[in-house]
This record gives structure tokens, C-alpha cells and sequence, in this order.
């Protein structure tokens, strides 16, 4: 099998090993402030990015490879919501193009078992991609209001009552 669509999908795996710490990172700080809601969405999101990575170490087994267990990025903390959100945007739109790149190699080197899985990744971070889209419109648009509608009252005034 073909070194180049080894090293995509270890590019991938970093990159998905990376996406895991960020969004647990957040989803972390997010809760902390109460925003159980949104927590929640990035800690979903995160265990997809854990599900990717597993397939990609895989698929680099079956191929002979050694999978990485390196990020290929450090995790960032103490952004702001909107901040968060727009980073994790930038994360997941470098995702498609990752993918998008990685399918064209995938079809030069007439690797059809790793095109599929990067077809069906690429799907999956395109959803994560809209739904980023969608929370920092309503953040842009809505500010404090739309914050407000992702505070987990019970669990604040839980916390409120230590």
C-alpha cells in the first residue's frame, strides 16, 4: 500500500488527536461557566473526534503503518465563548480541506477502502462545521441573550448553593 495515503492518515489522526484535548478543553470551561448546553454540544463533538481517530489508527494498522498518538497541535484554554466557537470553526474548516485533499490522494493512488473513510469523515466534519457556523451566528446576532439560553439552571443554582 501507498506511503502517501499512510502519512494522510496519520496528518488526520494528529490533527483528530488534537480536535479531541480542544473541544474537551472547552467543553471543560464551558460547563464551569454554566453553559451546560453548549458544553454538552462540544463534548459530543469530541467523542466523534475520538470515534475518527480510532478509525484512522485502524486503517493505518490494516495498512502496515504505525499510528501516531502525537497532536498536532497544542490545546488552547481562557478563549471567550464567541472566541471558542470561531476557533473550533477554524479547526473543523481545516478538517474539510484536510479531507477533501486527502480523497484526491486517496483516488491517485486507487486507495478505495481509505477514499471511503475519508468520504464519510469529511461528512462528519462538515456537520461539525455547521453547527459551529450556526452557534457563533446566534452568538454574533443574539450576544448575552442567546448565552442565556445555554445556562443549565440546576446546575447553577446547585454550584450557587456550595
Amino acid at each position: 500500500m501507498s506511503d502517501k495515503v499512510i502519512k494522510a492518515l496519520n496528518e488526520a489522526r494528529a490533527a483528530e488527536l488534537a480536535a479531541i484535548t480542544q473541544y474537551m478543553a472547552h467543553h471543560y470551561e464551558l460547563d464551569n461557566l454554566d453553559y451546560g448546553k453548549l458544553a454538552t454540544v462540544l463534548k459530543e463533538v469530541s467523542i466523534d473526534e475520538m470515534k475518527h481517530a480510532e478509525e484512522l489508527a485502524e486503517r493505518i494498522l490494516y495498512l502496515g503503518g504505525d499510528p501516531t498518538y502525537k497532536p498536532d497541535a497544542e490545546t488552547k484554554k481562557g478563549m471567550g465563548v464567541l472566541e471558542m466557537i470561531e476557533f473550533d470553526l477554524a479547526l473543523e474548516n481545516g478538517a474539510v480541506e484536510m479531507y477533501n485533499n486527502s480523497i484526491k490522494l486517496c483516488q491517485d493512488e486507487k486507495d478505495n477502502v481509505s477514499l471511503k473513510l475519508f468520504e464519510e469523515l469529511l461528512a462528519e466534519e462538515q456537520e461539525h462545521a455547521e453547527t459551529f457556523e450556526n452557534v457563533r451566528d446566534h452568538l454574533k446576532n443574539l450576544g448575552d441573550a442567546y448565552l442565556v439560553t445555554l445556562i443549565e439552571i440546576g446546575r447553577a443554582s446547585c454550584r450557587a448553593r456550595v
